[in-house]
């Protein structure tokens, strides 16, 4: 048998070495030029530029201090400022009927904050409709009426801040601390829910902080609530707290650290009247005494509750269907 032919073997020539193909030299690297150098420079800033924006709006800058001469009268903003309120909304103390007491007693704190002596926080809290935001307002102006030579330099200034930035109270104390006036913090219809801990910004604010309150700061709160909270957050902590004395205790505290509570009732009739007089007396609104008084007795009734709001709201009510302006007769009456 022939054996298989055997595989040619593949001859490869190979080249000799001095012919192998030679790589191209490289070219030796450009020097950066003038240009080069400013179109990365000019790439490094606005890089910069848009990191420093950024950040800015992360952070913004400290806002700048306000100017508590422009007026007396001030409201908290949620960026940080101050908003001068050339006009406050208020009723004049005249007009605030059954609760004498309690005005007494919150002209006269007001009146020893304003001159430098020792004065309470003050909770108004109680019936709605009975006049507590009023009786601020209406002390705040008359306290500083009654001053000597009162100036918008040395004028006891009005802050309002609204109940959903309580947080912002630590940076509004920054702005009141070091400034030459005396200032009446204010928040309106002030309470808490279940979930909700912003109150310990108002604790530390008020007392337990290691700054604490200002000497020339005072805090006034109105609520309908005593213990601002609501009946069922108590009872909820009360249920499902392992110690439930001191899970009450933590968030009824803070109504302990306002020094005078002033308390709201439902007014009786005769004081329903008066109020519902005074307004008319002041407006001098044209009406008959017998029928003011049906109608303002049948106006309470359809409302199911007797308050200084609602008689404001029939007198209101009354002059639109005479055709009386309040505003313009108040006016005439003042000058």
């Amino acid at each position: 048998m022939r054996k298989p032919a055997a595989k040619a073997k593949s001859r490869v020539k190979r080249a000799p070495a001095s012919h192998k193909a030679s790589k191209p030299a490289r070219k030796p690297a450009r020097k950066p030029t003038d240009r080069d150098r400013s179109v990365g420079l000019g790439d490094a800033a606005e890089t910069l530029s848009r990191i420093v924006l950024a950040l800015e709006r992360l952070a913004p800058r400290p806002s700048a201090a306000p100017d508590f001469t422009v007026a007396d009268a001030f409201v908290w903003q949620p960026d940080g400022s101050l908003s001068p309120v050339p006009r406050v909304n208020r009723v004049e103390m005249s007009l605030l009927k059954g609760i004498d007491r309690m005005r007494d007693l919150l002209v006269e704190n007001t009146e020893r904050f304003a001159r430098g002596l020792p004065a309470n926080n003050a909770l108004l809290w109680g019936a709605r409709g009975m006049g507590k935001s009023s009786l601020v307002k209406a002390a705040h102006a008359s306290v500083n009426a009654a001053r000597a030579r009162p100036t918008p330099a040395n004028a006891l200034k009005l802050i309002e801040i609204h109940r959903e930035d309580i947080d912002g109270l630590p940076r509004l104390m920054t702005h009141l601390r070091d400034a030459p006036q005396r200032f009446i913090v204010f928040c309106d219809d002030l309470s808490f829910d279940v979930e909700d801990t912003t109150y310990k910004s108002l604790k530390a604010v008020l007392e337990g902080g290691i700054e604490g309150r200002p000497d020339n700061v005072i805090f006034y709160a109105t609520s309908n609530r005593r213990h601002l909270m609501a009946r069922e957050m108590v009872e909820n902590e009360r249920s499902t707290a392992i110690n439930p004395g001191e899970a009450v205790e933590e968030k009824v505290s803070l109504s302990d650290r306002f020094g005078l509570w002033l308390g709201f009732h439902r007014c009786s009739q005769d004081e329903f009247l008066a109020m519902v007089d005074a307004y008319i007396a002041h407006h001098a609104v044209p009406a008959d005494p017998e029928e003011v008084r049906r109608e303002a007795l049948e106006w309470a009734t359809t409302r199911g509750s007797r308050s200084g709001r609602v008689a404001w709201q029939y007198v209101q009510d009354l002059a639109g269907r005479l055709g009386v302006r309040l505003e313009e007769k108040a006016r005439a009456k003042r000058i």
